[in-house]
């Protein structure tokens, strides 16, 4: 069989829509989504994301803004750089772009964002939220590879899914996410013996390592969904985690790399950035009418 190539574009392009709409009504009432981006030292490793990002923002309606500091600058000079924006009220959402120099643990960066302001999902309140099936501000990538998912025409309850990859920002959540949605999940990481056992076994497997070519097809029930969140760079191309050709003549659907879960984890960031505004935008009304 050949799987039917799932348009990671597509997806994205019809919530844009969406999000444009809801921008738009925010803007209407006084409330323009506003982004800023963070970036430290020599931004020439995220200014790729930076750039798409801010195209991606202004194609929704969202307003961005792209702050670089000197590499110099310390972890308490940043942290009160954070402080700053989560107590202005004309900006809705925060990003934290990787890398960042040593002196810097991006987990200190992630905690100083008001969760509220917390548009990739990555305060450890927005994290934890996903255990009790709280999606408010979900981690970006998570919750756009489990809305591939959903667009399939799979019955989630009672799916077998297999996770490969743990991480605290992907693989954990999209299995917190899955098991919200009624799937039976099996997590496999790099102490897990026979992966491959796991992976044949699933109706569905997500996969984020960062290893390119690690699912093969002989890994894979046939028929099954591969969502490939792998970004690895080979030979000068932009490649999964899956060995694409062997995966596409057992999978049912196959998301590419490029153009798979890339463009719908931007979508996702822009949809937390509108849902963040509203939140705010009833916020301070509420503080205001308890004021008078």
């Amino acid at each position: 069989m050949t799987a039917t190539v799932i348009d990671g574009k597509g997806i994205a392009a019809r919530m844009m829509a969406e999000i444009r709409a809801e921008a738009g009504e925010l803007e209407a009432a006084g409330w323009a989504p506003r982004l800023v981006s963070i970036s430290v030292g020599d931004v020439a490793a995220a200014e790729l994301y930076v750039r798409n990002q801010q195209r991606q923002a202004e194609a929704a309606g969202v307003a961005f803004e792209a702050r670089n500091y000197p590499e110099t600058i310390s972890l308490e000079q940043l942290t009160g750089v954070l402080a700053g924006l989560n107590a202005d009220p004309r900006v809705n959402g925060i990003i934290i772009q990787r890398p960042l120099p040593a002196h810097i643990p991006v987990k200190a960066l992630q905690k100083a964002v008001h969760p509220i302001k917390d548009v990739e999902g990555m305060h450890p309140s927005s994290i934890g939220n996903i255990v009790y099936n709280d999606l408010t501000l979900g981690p970006c990538t998570a919750v756009a590879a489990v809305e591939i998912l959903k667009s399939l025409p799979l019955k989630m309850e009672g799916l077998d899914v297999c996770v490969i990859g743990h991480s605290e920002i992907v693989g954990k959540p999209i299995a917190f996410l899955m098991m919200g949605l009624g799937a039976t999940v099996t997590v496999c990481h790099h102490m897990t013996r026979q992966v491959a056992v796991h992976s044949r076994a699933a109706d569905a497997v997500f996969v984020a390592v960062g290893k390119p070519g690690l699912v093969t097809g002989n890994m894979l029930k046939p028929g099954a969904a591969l969502i490939d969140i792998g970004i690895n760079r080979v030979e000068g191309r932009t490649v999964g985690d899956a060995d694409y050709a062997s995966c596409a003549e057992v999978a049912g659907w196959i998301t590419p790399v490029p153009g798979g879960v890339g463009p719908v984890t931007v979508a996702v960031l822009m949809k937390n950035a509108v849902l963040a505004t509203r939140m705010q935008k009833d916020h301070y009304r509420a503080a205001f009418a308890a004021a008078v």
